[in-house]
C-alpha cells in the first residue's frame, strides 16, 4: 500500500487497513512502510493529464518554397481537443511577432492557464513580458526534450506528412491559404485516436439508414471526408 501510494502518512495506511477490517499498529506501518528518498512530485504526465483543458503548446517549424526561401510557422494548439486555435508565418520571427501571435489567438480575457513551450531563444524578455501581463504562466520543457512537447510536435508531423509535403509552395500567401485549408480539414473531419476516433469538432455517428457514403476531397484533394447522403 505504501509503494502504491507513496505521498500517503502512516495514520492514513492505518485508518485505510482498518476500513478494510484489519487492525493494525502505527509502530508497525512505520516499519515496514517504503519511504521516498525525495519528496514525491507529480510526473510530466500527470501534470498534462490534470490541466489538459487549461493548456495550450507552442511550437515553430520551418517551411522551404520553391525559390528555397524558408519561412517560419508557429503554431498554437489546444490540448483538450488537439485544435490548432491559431498559426501564423514570417519569414523573420522576433519576440515581439511570437508575443502578438498569443494575443491574437487568445482575445477578449480567453487566455488559458498554462503555456507549454521549448526553450528556444525567440521567446525572449518580450514575449515572456507580454505572456505574463496576460496572466499566463509558462511551462518549459527540458533542454533538447521534444517530446514533453509530444502534441504539438506531434500536430506538426502529421502537417508534414499529410499536407506540405505534398505541394510545392510558392510563397507565404500560398502557404497560409494551403494551412487554412488544411486545418479546416482537421477540426472537422479529421479522426485522432486521443480522441476516441473523435474529430477536435465532433462528428456524429451516421448510421447506414442515412444513406450511402460519398467521398469529398479536401486540401485540393490531398485528404478526403466521407458522409451519408440520402439518394
Amino acid at each position: 500500500m505504501s509503494q502504491a501510494n507513496t505521498g500517503w502518512s502512516s495514520p492514513r495506511i492505518v485508518g485505510e487497513w482498518r476500513k478494510l477490517g484489519i487492525d493494525v499498529a502505527k509502530s508497525t506501518v512505520e516499519k515496514y512502510r517504503v519511504r521516498p528518498s525525495k519528496p514525491p512530485s507529480p510526473t510530466w504526465k500527470t501534470f498534462l493529464k490534470n490541466h489538459v483543458r487549461d493548456l495550450v503548446a507552442i511550437d515553430f517549424f520551418v517551411v522551404p518554397t520553391v525559390r528555397f526561401k524558408l519561412l517560419f510557422m508557429l503554431v498554437v494548439l489546444a490540448h483538450h481537443r488537439r485544435k490548432v486555435v491559431h498559426f501564423n508565418v514570417t519569414e523573420h520571427p522576433t519576440a515581439l511577432w511570437t508575443a502578438q501571435q498569443i494575443i491574437e489567438a487568445f482575445p477578449w480575457d480567453r487566455a488559458p492557464q498554462y503555456l507549454l513551450r521549448d526553450r528556444d531563444g525567440i521567446y525572449g524578455a518580450q514575449f515572456q513580458r507580454r505572456v505574463k501581463s496576460m496572466g499566463i504562466e509558462e511551462v518549459l520543457t527540458a533542454p533538447r526534450s521534444p517530446w514533453q512537447n509530444a502534441f504539438v510536435e506531434r500536430v506538426i508531423g502529421s502537417i508534414r506528412r499529410d499536407c506540405l509535403d505534398h505541394v510545392i509552395l510558392l510563397n507565404e500567401r500560398h502557404l497560409k491559404r494551403i494551412l487554412t485549408r488544411y486545418f479546416d480539414y482537421c477540426h472537422h473531419w479529421r479522426t485522432h485516436l486521443s480522441l476516441g476516433m473523435d474529430s477536435p469538432e465532433s462528428r456524429l455517428v451516421q448510421l447506414p439508414e442515412l444513406g450511402k457514403v460519398v467521398r469529398f476531397p479536401e486540401v485540393g484533394g490531398l485528404n478526403h471526408h466521407y458522409e451519408r447522403l440520402a439518394a
